[in-house]
């Protein structure tokens, strides 16, 4: 049923990526293994979507962060 099996982002939203992230290792020890401004100065959620929406860079990294800790 899974029409991109190589993909294993496929059906994953960057909120539940960030919210995953944030729940695994909180705002701080994030903006360590992150280095962006919108983990480390009064951070929400939205304020990193939005972010993360725009920094196509950004967004990477912390995918690649999520897949290291989350992907089997």
């Amino acid at each position: 049923m899974n029409s991109q099996p190589n993909n294993p982002l496929h059906g994953v939203k960057l909120q539940q990526i960030v919210e995953d992230l944030v729940n695994y290792y909180g705002w701080e020890q994030l903006s360590y293994h992150v280095d962006i401004n919108c983990f480390k100065n009064e951070p929400t959620v939205k304020s990193s979507l939005k972010f993360l929406r725009r920094h196509q860079w950004a967004r990477d990294e912390v995918e690649a962060l999520w897949l290291d800790v989350f992907a089997e």
